[in-house]
């Protein structure tokens, strides 16, 4: 979350940029509410030290052996009106904490100001397969060669829930694989979390509150389905103060993904576009401001090591102000073309969010000359989920009488050259 510090400094700074993200943004109810508390804490700290005093004189009349009855009245008023002030004190900071926690991130000044549609191309690296024939839709060939069936998958969960089968889910597996080592050999610590975590770790990772009908939620137990690693990742130091000399910690995950993904769909995003379930090698780095963003050019980079080396054709686009997530500063998409939709769709996120994760989770680090300890800056990115990569491979590498050409890099872990 925001600093409220920064927030009362620079109010009007502030709002500007957040409205740029949501023109609803208004920072006066919180400067009025920031004004209440301190005046509130002045009162508080007023009343206590006049009642220590008053405890320091009816100690010195009883040792004279004076009346001390009207003092100790008045005493007992004081703590009366601190035990009201108080009262008033926490709801207000309540009332603080809950605006606070709901403000997005503050987006980076390079980052293009505008709706979803206004984010801009980086890069477009490999070329689109030039095909003079019709490229079938990834479903179409996954259901007639049997490889994806959403009809038994539906009746064991319901809709939106893909099932791999036969070649798919081996191809599926080997993906997992070789993007987990991959990045595990190139110096990211390999982790394995749980695939579910608790309120507080939901709250650091900015899916809470405000995202809470966007996740599976076990009542039971008061757990949350995870539906990103990054979610997970974050939590690993938090409440931690590292040491400057051991950043950058950066970790790679593997984890199933659970997401609602309420609303309807078009044609365009049937298939394993949009889906309830899914897998995804997550990337996270805990760094120090200075670095953080070169920090996520190497993030991306390594990102986009995946695809190339699967080589698949892809862009590079830098999103918008309003397609930010709530914790991002910016935000850089990788987009595996589909050919057999004549788009681009989105395999991975790549985001800087500075301290505001940091700043909920209490995850900071000791400078090596010294000072006060500091927020980490925290970066997270797909490395990358596999729905929309296999639709890619499946549309890409297919050939007239239906076969798929496996990627050369997963040909032994499939067992051959085709599926």
């Amino acid at each position: 979350m925001l600093d409220i510090k920064q927030i009362r400094e620079n109010a009007s700074e502030i709002e500007a940029r957040l409205r740029t993200r949501d023109a609803s943004i208004a920072l006066a109810p919180l400067v009025e509410l920031d004004e209440r508390r301190r005046l509130l804490i002045a009162q508080v700290e007023e009343l206590k030290s006049e009642r220590n005093a008053g405890s320091q004189e009816v100690g010195r009349r009883k040792k004279a052996g004076q009346d001390t009855v009207e003092l100790l009245d008045h005493l007992s008023q004081l703590s009366g009106q601190i035990g009201n002030l108080d009262e008033q004190l926490r709801a207000v900071e309540e009332s603080i904490d809950d605006v606070v926690s709901g403000l997005p991130n503050l987006p980076h000044p390079s980052v293009p100001v505008g709706p979803k549609d206004a984010k801009v191309v980086l890069s477009e690296v490999g070329d689109p397969p030039d095909l003079d024939r019709t490229v079938r839709h990834h479903l179409d060939i996954g259901q007639e060669r049997g490889w994806l069936d959403f009809t038994r998958a539906a009746s064991i969960a319901g809709s939106r829930f893909p099932m791999y089968v036969g070649s798919a889910a081996v191809l599926e597996m080997a993906l997992i694989q070789f993007m987990f080592s991959h990045h595990a050999r190139n110096g990211y610590t390999a982790v394995l979390p749980p695939f579910v975590a608790n309120e507080e770790s939901f709250y650091v990772s900015s899916q809470l509150p405000k995202f809470a009908d966007d996740i599976y939620r076990i009542e039971k137990d008061g757990l949350y389905l995870n539906p990103t690693a990054e979610s997970l990742l974050v939590n690993l130091h938090r409440g931690e103060i590292l040491e400057e000399a051991d950043l950058p910690k950066r970790y790679v995950a593997y984890t199933p993904c659970f997401r609602r993904e309420a609303g309807s769909y078009g044609e365009e995003e049937r298939g394993l576009i949009r889906v309830h379930q899914f897998n995804k090698i997550e990337l996270f780095y805990f760094t120090e401001p200075e670095s953080s963003y070169e920090t996520l050019k190497t993030l991306i980079h390594d990102a986009e090591g995946i695809l190339q080396a699967l080589e698949i054709p892809y862009r590079s686009v830098m999103l918008p102000t309003q397609d930010l997530a709530q914790q991002s500063c910016m935000t850089v998409d990788l987009e595996v073309y589909l050919p057999g939709q004549g788009r681009y769709y989105e395999v991975s996120s790549c985001s800087n969010c500075e301290a505001y994760q940091a700043r909920r989770g209490s995850i900071r680090y000791r400078p090596t000359g010294g000072g006060k300890p500091r927020f980490v800056h925290t970066l997270n990115g797909s490395g990358v989920a596999t729905s929309r990569l296999m639709a890619a491979i499946l549309e890409n590498n297919q050939t007239e009488d239906g076969r798929v050409r496996v990627p050369h890099v997963l040909e032994s872990a499939v067992g051959g050259e085709w599926l």
